[in-house]
């Protein structure tokens, strides 16, 4: 069996709804997630998919220990943090890197993208800060004169590829993608994830990938797991849950975005894949 990086446990997540709190007292909880187990090898790419509201971006958060969970348990390479302080958890942060949906918002503006990834390094101690940036950069696609632009002057796609390249710079086991291609034209999509899929074999990473997008879930991940009102729908290989649905859940999602059913190279064969960084 594969070593496994995650094992998480009957986890549960209520949180606060803020909207029916009253003028005095606590706000009630409303549940997210509801008895979440599975397990995460090293060096699995898996998807997390759910129509809105599912609780796939919490269970993304829980994983990476920005939620804690209200029950249940969660292990990271052995280690129980499901209730570790953010003292406790800042020795494990280098370990656990996400990548955001919007890279301009996760991107301070009024910094270098040089400066956008040496920071985490810096503050981790790394020698050689500023240099293993220009080297993570050219890792990703981007020439090492990026290093001296700014957010806005890059395009969605090169900010996606500096988040990318912030989130490896510290040598990670586990990066959280969180809907990373959503807001990219076609083309963009594919030169993302084909990079993903990359660094995933050359560094042995491990992702979690949630995505709406059920093509690009197939395209990518070996394994899929599908959230229904904040509980397990199924789980297993791709091609087993897309293939042969057992619950209405998936026949839905696949209903509501078609699936090719014949190319195995199907998302490749999309867009030619240029070598220019876009």
């Amino acid at each position: 069996m594969a070593d496994l990086l995650f094992e998480v446990d009957n986890v549960c997540v209520a949180l606060p709804d803020m909207s029916r709190k009253p003028l005095f007292g606590t706000a009630p909880r409303i549940q997210i997630l509801q008895d979440i187990s599975f397990q995460l090898p090293k060096g699995a790419i898996v998807g997390i998919v759910g129509e809105s509201g599912s609780g796939k971006t919490t269970l993304g958060r829980v994983l990476v220990r920005l939620l804690a969970p209200s029950a249940g348990r969660l292990r990271f390479k052995g280690q129980d943090i499901t209730h570790l302080s953010e003292l406790q958890l800042k020795p494990l942060r280098r370990d656990l890197q996400m990548i955001f949906q919007d890279p301009m918002s996760s991107l301070n503006p009024r910094h270098t993208i040089g400066r956008i990834v040496a920071t985490p390094m810096q503050r981790y101690g790394v020698a050689n800060a500023r240099n293993r940036a220009l080297e993570m950069l050219e890792r990703v696609g981007l020439p090492a004169a990026f290093a001296q632009r700014y957010p806005h002057e890059l395009s969605g796609g090169q900010r996606q590829r500096v988040g990318i390249a912030r989130a490896i710079a510290l040598s990670p086991s586990f990066i959280l993608a969180d809907e990373i291609v959503s807001g990219l034209d076609v083309s963009s999509q594919a030169q993302v994830l084909t990079l993903l899929e990359d660094l995933a074999r050359d560094l042995e990473l491990t992702i979690a990938f949630i995505s709406h997008d059920l093509s690009v879930i197939r395209s990518v991940c070996s394994d899929v797991i599908v959230l229904n009102r904040g509980v397990i729908a199924e789980t297993g290989p791709c091609h087993q849950v897309f293939d042969t649905p057992k619950t209405d859940v998936v026949r839905a999602l696949i209903d509501a975005i078609p699936l090719p059913e014949i190319d195995p190279d199907w998302f490749n064969s999309r867009v030619a894949i240029s070598s220019t960084v876009q």
